[in-house]
């Protein structure tokens, strides 16, 4: 029997072991100029994720987001070389970590065509041997998110040229193809593990316009809610001919960052100003529009802004909560300071430096106190909300 999401809303007080979480960086794809990315290299976690995994315990984290680099286990079709992927299952098993595990972080391998069919079905064929892998690695209930921020993809990806495939004007065309693909995924994870639970992420943003013109305000409420397409293209409420179903929905993840609300075709709204929407009615019309448990699958910000941020965001998730939302966790993204996509420059958003030569991490002290308080300051609206759900 297939596990199927509840539909309504109504789940386990906790889906995940804790509520906060570690998200590793791990982006791959290729930049505009032909260079591969490859944050989990760069930023040292591939190969210290055990010391990475450890240093979570202080910090009372049981929960990660990481990823598998596609590029690098099959780098010729249906030859799986794990020697990647292993030591980093076999670590988060030793730490007893639970790991939502992203299968494409934007990378995909270089023989691939990512327009044709092939890549449907070489995307589905890994799931499924990723999934019996964990499998035989005695992972019962596994987490996925197949393909990571399909939206944002098809827009970088397929509109602007801004990394692979590097096209332009073809982006609600990508945002189709990925969906096939995350639903073949899906279908390939769920021969293998029943039980398996699966998160879609995807941007959750905020545009209006700048002014009253009736055209501009159409065209920002059209942008605004274009943030809904992949995920109304996974459930089959749109273009139902790309196979999607309601059950492909199961944990939806919203990722925030302080840069997810603009103007029209203008600048960026910061936070405090008087069109910046909270964070709390946002996950209220998201949890509203598809009646399924939540998640904040990537929240961070840089250098000094990195706890205020954190506390805006615990802020709003109890409003949240108070108001029925099942909120199941808050991911802090990057977990640790890493180089810049396009220039390499070092980004102090982590909770953790880079590492020396033993892969031992400094840590950002103000934001480790800060994360360690946050269970206490959810546990209460965490309870009723759970006692709400339940009824």
């Amino acid at each position: 029997m297939t596990a199927q999401p509840k539909g309504d809303g109504l789940e386990p007080a906790a889906l995940f072991d804790s509520f906060v979480m570690a998200g590793y960086e791990c982006s791959s794809q290729r930049r505009r100029d032909g260079r591969r990315l490859d944050l989990l290299g760069s930023t040292g976690h591939a190969q210290w994720a055990a010391k990475d995994y450890r240093q979570l315990a202080d910090l009372r984290i049981r929960c990660a987001r990481d990823g598998l680099r596609w590029h690098l286990i099959e780098r010729s079709p249906g030859r799986y070389d794990w020697g990647s992927f292993l030591p980093m299952l076999k670590a988060a098993q030793g730490a007893q970590l639970q790991v939502v595990w992203d299968l494409c972080h934007y990378g995909y391998p270089d023989d691939l065509d990512i327009w044709q069919p092939a890549f449907v079905e070489r995307f589905a064929r890994f799931a499924g041997a990723v999934a019996r892998l964990m499998s035989d690695e005695g992972v019962s209930v596994p987490f996925y998110s197949p393909i990571n921020e399909i939206s944002f993809w098809s827009w970088a990806g397929g509109d602007v040229g801004y990394f692979n495939p590097g096209a332009h004007g073809r982006g609600q065309e990508l945002k189709h193809q990925l969906v096939r693909a995350s639903i073949a995924a899906i279908e390939a994870i769920r021969e293998q593990a029943p039980a398996a639970r699966f998160v879609q992420c995807d941007p959750l943003i905020n545009v209006i316009s700048g002014s009253r013109r009736s055209d501009e305000l159409e065209n920002a409420e059209r942008y605004r809610l274009a943030q809904f397409e992949a995920w109304d293209l996974l459930a089959g409420r749109q273009w139902p001919g790309l196979g999607g179903q309601e059950h492909y929905l199961d944990i939806i993840g919203a990722n925030f960052y302080p840069h997810n609300q603009w103007y029209f075709q203008g600048a960026r709204i910061q936070r405090g100003e008087r069109d910046y929407r909270p964070l709390a009615g946002m996950l209220k019309e998201l949890h509203q529009r598809y009646q399924r448990p939540l998640l904040i699958s990537e929240t961070g910000a840089e250098d000094t802004e990195r706890v205020p941020w954190l506390r805006y965001i615990v802020e709003q998730v109890q409003i949240a909560l108070a108001r029925g939302v099942p909120v199941q966790g808050i991911c802090w993204y990057p977990f640790l300071d890493y180089p810049g996509w396009d220039d390499d420059r070092y980004c102090p958003t982590g909770v953790f430096g880079y590492p020396d030569g033993e892969g031992e991490r400094a840590g950002f002290h103000p934001l480790c106190v800060e994360l360690a308080q946050v269970p206490e300051r959810i546990g209460e609206h965490r309870q009723r909300a759970d006692e709400r759900w339940q009824r």
